[in-house]
């Protein structure tokens, strides 16, 4: 008899007897599953509400210069104009390129792209994630922690129109996240491969994509860099965590790809030119810019610990926990003995989140300041390069407690305290989803709004564009916390208006 059996077993328990303790632990297996497919429902119906607005996403601020760059020169033509005159982001300009290539469709699908690449992968890593603590993976409560931690990507912040609907942003900051999810995926089915080839071919992916991460986005290189440096150190054989250099030797060249792209983004003519135009007043090792940097983080946390909701993905966590030790009677399987890690290496792998989502956001609060001066530190799209590790750690611990406590509490004698935990966790996480819901409502009514209004503006200017004008009215409409033509009082500087009289084909606009 199997060990899970015999704890299911009460000697003291007369045959025929009815007994509580199995009813509560049939009960709690049960609702397992129910809680899965309840967050699957609820955190995909924001998640798929989400996808849908992109259909009604319209050119603002950036979409505007990038729009007309992609039509007249192409992809490579962005791609040049971007290292030459703009920021040095070739990676980024070439997809930006791919995206606006045939107009603004590739911007209402990205959303979709974005959502349905992102569950996918979380799902393959939390399989890993799952056999890695010796328990049983579940899709449906996979699928439901995919969901419910995207769901507070995408909503729980302040800018979810950028973070999810804004591709400048979304290629900048999300798309990133994305990569790296599939990277890691990469790196777990090659690193230590039994042919040589394969590794091999693991190893040259590693460096190319850390390269064009590192002309994509500034703050996800800083963060994921300071995850493989880590990651790469315990690793080391002597350890007791890997048996070989391999994934060292994977987590190295990373580093090396990130740290050679960026070296190519900062030392490219566009990103000297803007560093030109704000140059900085004093060297960020003052004590004056010191304070201000540790002011700004401060701020950052505070903005994103007042957000409770972010406790769902702790409690999704142990759902899935739990729901990887449950097993009925007909589902017991043998387990292989895992190999022996010293405990130190161990706990070291367990904390490892902690440095890694403290110090990045601490990299990414200095690369605000030194970007965009005091106010640096609101441009909250770009949190999302440590918010991401943020809640996969939250997930994990949830998971490491869920399936601790279920291989202790899945005896009847327990089963009662079993299904509270579980009924507890299921609660708090679909709390969580809920109370994103007024947030998705007024970006819904915000969105739509906006595409209606634009689309008779554009109706408009078209026409009159038809007509031989040259110089025609254009209304803002201002959504996400974004820039509009006119955002300026100097017409000279006033890049957005430009990118708009470009787009158009005209001299100029102006307000009607």
């Amino acid at each position: 008899m199997s060990t899970a059996a015999a704890e299911d077993e009460d000697p003291r328990t007369p045959v025929g007897t009815a007994d509580p303790g199995r009813g509560r632990l049939a009960l709690a297996r049960g609702l397992l599953p129910v809680a899965g497919a309840t967050l699957v429902a609820a955190a995909g119906a924001l998640v798929a509400v989400g996808c849908f607005l992109g259909l009604y996403v319209r050119p603002t601020s950036d979409d505007w210069c990038a729009a007309w760059k992609s039509r007249d020169m192409g992809v490579f033509g962005i791609t040049s104009d971007f290292y030459m005159t703009q920021n040095g982001r070739i990676a980024n300009a070439f997809l930006s390129g791919v995206v606006y290539g045939d107009g603004l469709a590739g911007t209402k699908i990205l959303p979709t792209v974005i959502a349905v690449s992102f569950t996918v992968a979380l799902v393959l890593l939390g399989r890993h994630f799952v056999r890695f603590l010796g328990g049983r993976p579940r899709i449906l409560t996979l699928t439901a922690c995919a969901l419910v931690v995207q769901a507070l990507l995408y909503f729980a912040g302040t800018r979810s129109y950028q973070v999810l609907l804004w591709a400048p942003a979304t290629i900048s900051h999300t798309v990133p996240s994305v990569i790296g999810a599939w990277s890691l995926l990469l790196a777990i089915r090659t690193a230590g491969h039994p042919r040589k080839a394969v590794r091999l071919a693991g190893f040259a992916a590693a460096f190319l994509i850390g390269f064009v991460l590192g002309t994509l986005s500034e703050p996800f290189s800083l963060v994921s860099g300071l995850l493989a440096g880590m990651v790469g150190l315990l690793c080391l054989p002597r350890l007791g965590l890997a048996r070989n250099w391999q994934p060292f030797t994977w987590c190295l060249l990373w580093c090396s790809g990130l740290v050679c792209g960026l070296v190519v983004l900062y030392t490219s003519p566009g990103a000297r030119w803007r560093r030109a135009q704000q140059p900085a007043k004093e060297s960020l090792l003052s004590a004056h810019e010191l304070k201000g940097i540790v002011r700004d983080w401060l701020h950052m946390w505070d903005t994103v610990t007042g957000q409770w909701a972010y406790l769902g993905a702790a409690a999704v966590g142990v759902l899935l926990g739990l729901a990887s030790v449950l097993r009925g009677p007909a589902e017991h399987e043998k387990r292989e003995p895992r190999r022996t890690v010293p405990r130190g290496t161990l706990i070291a792998l367990l904390l490892l989140p902690v440095p890694v989502v403290v110090l990045g956001s601490l990299a990414v609060a200095v690369g605000l300041r030194s970007g965009y001066g005091p106010s640096g530190w609101t441009y909250a799209r770009t949190w999302t390069s440590y918010l991401v590790p943020m809640e996969l750690a939250l997930c994990g611990y949830g998971a490491l407690l869920g399936a601790r406590g279920g291989r202790r509490l899945r005896g009847r004698r327990a089963a009662g305290t079993l299904l509270a935990a579980g009924a507890a966790a299921g609660c708090l996480a679909l709390a969580s989803v809920a109370v994103l819901v007024p947030q998705v409502q007024d970006l819904t009514t915000a969105t739509v709004t906006r595409s209606v209004a634009w689309d008779a503006q554009n109706a408009r200017i078209r026409a009159e564009d038809a007509r031989g004008a040259t110089d025609v009215g254009y209304q803002p409409l201002y959504i996400g916390n974004l820039a509009e033509p006119f955002f300026t009082g100097n017409y000279q500087r006033d890049w957005v208006s430009a990118c708009v009289s470009k787009w158009y084909g005209i001299d100029r606009i102006h307000r009607p």
